[in-house]
């Protein structure tokens, strides 16, 4: 959390100087009065991140200006700097409000610790106030679920992804826990006792993106009261989530672009470069290499953003999991209702299992969820359970997408049967090369020679691509 601009308030032009220097040396802009009437005039026009007041000064003394600060822009941090006899005065000012005293003559090394003490309250201030405004957008698990090997190879690649500072791309249908996943990645890394900053870039309007990444100073546009903070600086230490990064408007696609190459961007209205350490997660529930075909995208950014790919499988593609992660809604839903909880039924398990969960383990929660809520005893029967519509008992629709249609060739045949395996081992090269009995190299071959004859369908272009 930077400290931008601070105001030195004091009638000792040496001591105004050597304020100045010191922190004009470590990249802070300076503006000083010689006194506090010339003080106030300066906080008419100007919004400070600090101000050091004397306290003994002839007209308007030092806890007249705190008041004076604190009532105008009370997330100012006030320092007041008093002499031995005042210390009295200096603790008073400590009760109206002040953050901080340090006593005359003080050296460098007092004035740097001082700003980090600040910088870290502003820090906490900052993500606390984020974080009460996201108490609504709860995470859907405490705990990743799902024991299939299809998941279990995912959490592989989350714990080694963990561990470093790459960019991750997380795709997947809605509701299969992309969230889920990038916060899993946080919690694993070295940044897990710093913030996790969330964007959802579908629901935030065009014109007030930029000052939510990158934040704004005071009178930037009409209704920039304040210098507002942005998702990278709250995020700074820790991880910021784009989620549904596809829907980023063209016109910030560069903006942020030049954030992961240089992690540095400037607030709007601003001129000063900002730092910040971030480690970025990415997710999408759309094909980003159709968005760069269409123009929609950016290509150089689609690369910076899928350093580690992640792709989350639809429910349907691991029933081995739904038991799991409905046990555990069943656990946590009767929890939260004050009701005992219990075992599901196997007939339930079975319909749940023959269900193609078109809007995947969001829609599991909220059928469960339901079921607790709605259930006439302590047992879930199979007529109880609705989704809205009639669960299905086969994945029909997948089998005739899936089936042989005469006229296609051999070489289609072989093609399409390749994907197909890909898909449902997760992607993993070794493992499908095994199921089809051919040599790694043969498959990879395949792939090379598909890739140059652009053979590859949309739908898997991403995933082989990567």
């Amino acid at each position: 959390m930077t400290i931008d601009r601070v105001l030195i308030v004091d009638d000792e032009i040496l001591m105004r100087r050597f304020l100045e220097e010191t922190l004009e040396r470590l990249g802070i802009t300076v503006d000083s009065a010689k006194n506090g009437f010339d003080a106030i005039d300066l906080l008419e026009d100007t919004e400070y991140d600090m101000v050091f007041t004397d306290i003994n000064m002839p007209q308007m003394n030092g806890i007249e200006v705190l008041k004076r600060v604190k009532g105008q822009y009370p997330a100012a941090e006030v320092i007041v700097m008093t002499a031995y006899g005042t210390i009295e005065t200096a603790v008073e000012a400590m009760k109206v409000g002040a953050f901080d005293y340090i006593l005359k003559p003080f050296s460098i090394d007092q004035i740097e610790l001082i700003l980090k003490k600040v910088q870290e309250r502003k820090r906490l201030i900052n993500e606390n106030t984020y974080l009460k405004k996201e108490l609504n957008d709860k995470y859907r698990f405490n705990d990743v679920i799902g024991t299939s090997g299809c998941f279990q190879q995912i959490l592989d690649t989350v714990e080694t992804v963990a561990a470093s500072r790459a960019t991750v791309l997380i795709q997947g249908e809605s509701g299969t826990g992309k969230e889920m996943i990038a916060h899993a990645v946080h919690k694993a890394s070295d940044r897990a006792n710093g913030p996790f900053i969330r964007l959802n870039c579908a629901a935030m309007p065009e014109n007030l993106m930029e000052s939510e990444l990158f934040g704004h100073e005071k009178g930037a546009f009409t209704g920039a009261h304040n210098k507002r903070l942005g998702r990278f600086e709250l995020a700074n230490g820790g991880t910021i989530l784009l989620d549904e990064i596809s829907e980023i408007p063209p016109s910030l696609q560069a903006k942020l672009l030049r954030v992961i190459q240089e992690r540095e961007f400037e607030r709007v209205g601003g001129e000063k470069s900002i730092k910040v350490d971030v480690r970025i997660i990415a997710t999408t529930n759309r094909n980003l290499i159709q968005a760069v075909r269409a123009g929609e995208f950016r290509e150089d950014l689609y690369y910076r953003l899928n350093v580690v790919p992640i792709v989350l499988p639809p429910l349907r593609e691991r029933p081995d999991d739904i038991e799991e992660l409905a046990q555990y809604f069943v656990d946590k839903y009767c929890k939260e209702n004050g009701v005992p909880s219990f075992n599901l039924k196997q007939a339930v398990l079975d319909k749940l299992k023959s269900y193609s969960w078109p809007g995947n383990v969001r829609e599991l929660e909220n059928v469960i969820e339901r079921s607790v809520v709605m259930r006439r005893d302590t047992i879930i029967m199979p007529d109880e359970i609705g989704t809205g519509e009639t669960l299905a008992t086969t994945y029909s629709h997948d089998k005739q997408q899936a089936g042989v249609q005469v006229g296609t060739t051999v070489r289609e045949m072989e093609k399409m049967l390749i994907f197909e395996t890909l898909k449902s081992n997760c992607w993993n090269k070794t493992r499908t090369a095994d199921v089809l009995q051919i040599s790694i190299r043969t498959l990879r071959n395949k792939l090379n020679e598909y890739r140059q004859n652009q053979e590859i369908p949309d739908e898997y272009m991403v995933l082989v691509a990567s």
